[in-house]
């Protein structure tokens, strides 16, 4: 009995312990929570009552130089859900769709997940917004965002580019400065009971959102108008498959203006297709400049006393080096001319020997000097490097084609910014896009001077390539840019286009133009390239000239720089087939069912320029007909669409000399007439002859052979 007594004492003891300790656990953990987790669990329990909405910073405004805005930010309601305070979700669903124009079951699923908040649809019109506002639904709440607004719709559009739908930077300048643009997000919280209801009297902070600064560009909003002008001008005419003009200060390297073609309307920019609006053809678009090029040859010449203008130079036509021939662009060449009239016809033999005289390690110094194959840093994403053969790979074969504007790819911020360099005394300046940044009260937060990246050539050698190249415009290749009253320089280029596997494309070609004005104290550069112009006409002396004149003509008027009345005045403009004397009467040749290239072959062959109209590469019809007699120089219009034949129902046989049996069976093809091949290899003979008319569906029999081993 004792023995039992003694062991329920001893259980007794051991539950009163247990009892102290488990008490002491209790009180220290509740010290714990109380003391030391209470501020955190506070917060927790705040947080699981509070709700967030996100408030949008404003966006800063960009404007152009004169202080124009060109982009803005405008008030938009965004609608959004709290899930667990919708009743109806099928019928709030289908009543919000009617108004916002969203598949039901979208917004249904919105409404139905298990989340505290919910985006409907941002950034709504404002009939929209006020609409949804008079059904007030349950759960449904508004917060006011800001949306970007370009007021000038697609003026400078791949300059200024476009923000998403959080406002963020996407593309262009959007981009770059989208840190200062932005601004920092504000935000509402709201207190909400267990259930998820709002609760009226509660806690409602508001942390007001931080606008962003506001952009000051170099663009001037109208000399911008002149270029969009000359690029819509362009397009309808040569319907290209890109265009860039760039206008530069080449004292501060300002951009004044920069627009390309195609272009878009970044209101609207999800609209048109990605490769529209994701590259900048002026920084991004590498292509060979040609003769504009040869003003780099010409500089890094003079800078090294390697040109005398006075001394004598004879073009046959051709200069061969290494193994290869490489022709002038004017048939036959331009026989005896100093170097300086070398510079005036683009005489590209002359250029070449320039070329080979400096040699490929000084070229090459001029070359990496002047900023090719290097991005210019300009403020501006997805900026291409230009394509160079390595100077360790460099043969004379290669400097030759690269001294007159081929083997070397440029962009054309590239070539602009170069050319500023020549004109501007030797500096190399670095591109310029934004003069400043200011706050919402207009205080300067950060400003922009101009950047010299090095010095290139002396104020001496400027001086005397300026000279030479009014020259260009005064009495050469270059006479379709001359603006009135003005003394301008430049040089033209046209270049043939580069094919994706290497060689070059038949019947696509580049043209440009690349001048300064005055050339006393030059104000303006401004660059014209236009790829792939279609429409038969290509030379840049004829595409790009006259869009470089307009812009010119009408930028210095607006910027107030004197004219003169004391200038020469240039020749009568010529090209190639067309010397300075009196044309004659040559009779048109008969291209009609021949293959494009041939048919301009034979036109040009007789001193005749001429005008494709339509699509193909087959001459259906002319005019004015062949065995007219005309003055050399008349347009023959080519008509290259089937529906353009004559009604006769007869076609002309074409000549297929030398042609293999695919290319003589489409060529047949296409005039809807059949072929009888006899034998391999090229087209020795056929019959009927060509030339003579037959009936469409005639089957013409065509011997070939293979071809005659060529003499050394």
């Amino acid at each position: 009995m004792q023995a039992t007594n003694i062991l329920i004492r001893k259980r007794i003891i051991v539950l009163f312990m247990l009892a102290v300790v488990t008490f002491f656990l209790l009180l220290g953990r509740l010290i714990w929570v109380q003391f030391f987790m209470g501020e955190q669990l506070r917060k927790q329990a705040i947080e699981n009552r509070m709700r967030e909405v996100p408030v949008e910073a404003k966006r800063g405004s960009i404007c152009d130089r004169n202080g124009n805005e060109l982009v803005t930010s405008v008030s938009a309601d965004s609608v959004f859900a709290i899930p667990s305070q919708i009743k109806n979700p099928t019928e709030t669903a289908q009543k919000l769709a009617a108004v916002l124009e969203i598949d039901p079951d979208t917004i249904y699923k919105k409404l139905t997940k298990k989340t505290s908040f919910e985006w409907i649809k941002r950034k709504v019109d404002f009939k929209v917004a006020k609409q949804l506002k008079e059904m007030d639904l349950p759960g449904i709440g508004f917060v006011e965002e800001s949306k970007r607004y370009y007021l000038k719709d697609n003026l400078a559009a791949h300059v200024l580019g476009f923000v998403g739908i959080d406002n963020q930077g996407l593309t262009g300048i959007e981009k770059t400065f989208d840190k200062e643009l932005r601004g920092i997000p504000g935000r509402i919280v709201m207190e909400y009971d267990a259930i998820g209801r709002e609760i009226p009297t509660a806690l409602h902070k508001y942390y007001p959102p931080v606008p962003g600064h506001s952009l000051v560009l170099t663009l001037d909003e109208t000399i911008q108008y002149f270029v969009e002008r000359e690029l819509d001008t362009i397009v309808d005419t040569f319907h290209p498959a890109n265009a860039v003009i760039i206008v530069m200060d080449p004292k501060t390297g300002g951009i004044l203006a920069m627009g390309n073609r195609p272009s878009y309307d970044p209101n609207h920019w999800p609209e048109y297709q990605q490769s529209t609006w994701d590259r900048n053809p002026a920084i991004w678009y590498n292509y060979e400049p040609g003769s504009t090029f040869k003003i780099i040859t010409l500089a890094a010449a003079l800078e090294e006393n390697l040109f005398d203008p006075d001394a004598p130079f004879y073009d046959p036509g051709y200069i061969k080096v290494a193994d290869r021939r490489i022709r002038c662009w004017k048939s036959g060449g331009h026989g005896s001319e100093t170097f300086a009239e070398v510079v005036q016809n683009s005489c590209n033999p002359g250029f070449i020997t320039v070329g080979l005289d400096i040699g490929i390690p000084t070229f090459y110094e001029y070359v990496e000097a002047f900023g090719f194959g290097h991005p210019t840093d300009i403020d501006l994403p997805g900026e291409a490097r230009g394509i160079m053969i390595p100077e360790k790979k460099a043969t004379n074969l290669n400097l030759a084609t690269m001294s007159i504007g081929q083997s070397i790819a440029v962009t054309p911020i590239q070539l602009i910014t170069a050319v500023s360099a020549v004109v501007n005394g030797g500096k190399l300046m670095k591109p310029m896009l934004v003069q400043k940044v200011i706050d919402k009260d207009g205080n300067i937060v950060k400003e922009f001077e101009p950047q010299v990246v090095r010095n290139v050539l002396s104020p001496e050698t400027c001086d005397k390539a300026k000279k030479l190249l009014e020259d260009v415009v005064l009495k050469g290749t270059g006479v379709n840019a001359h603006v009135e009253g003005y003394r301008v320089g430049g040089k033209t280029g046209t270049a043939q286009v580069v094919g994706p596997s290497g060689g070059y494309v038949s019947g696509r070609y580049v043209s440009s133009f690349v001048g300064f004005a005055p050339v006393e104290d030059p104000q303006v550069v401004i660059l014209v390239v236009v790829s792939e112009p279609k429409g038969g006409v290509y030379f840049g002396s004829q595409v790009a000239a006259p869009a470089f004149r307009n812009v010119m003509d009408d930028t210095l008027h607006y910027l107030g720089v004197p004219e003169r009345k004391d200038l020469p005045k240039p020749k009568k403009p010529w090209f190639w087939w067309q010397e300075n004397k009196e044309p004659e009467e040559v009779a048109v040749p008969d291209v009609e069912n021949l293959p494009l290239d041939e048919a301009v072959k034979e036109l040009r062959g007789k001193g005749l320029n001429f005008m494709a109209r339509g699509q193909g590469s087959i001459v259906y019809g002319q005019v004015p007909e062949a065995g007219a007699r005309v003055c050399e120089g008349t347009t023959v219009i080519l008509n290259l669409k089937a529906g353009e034949r004559t009604q006769s129902g007869q076609v002309t046989v074409p000549d297929l000399s030398g042609l293999t049996i695919k290319q003589a069976g489409t060529l047949l093809g296409s005039l809807e007439l059949r072929m009888e091949p006899v034998g391999s290899g090229v087209a020795r003979s056929q019959s009927p002859a060509a030339g003579k008319k037959v009936e469409r569906g005639t089957v013409v029999r065509v011997e070939f052979a293979p071809p005659a081993a060529e003499s050394p």
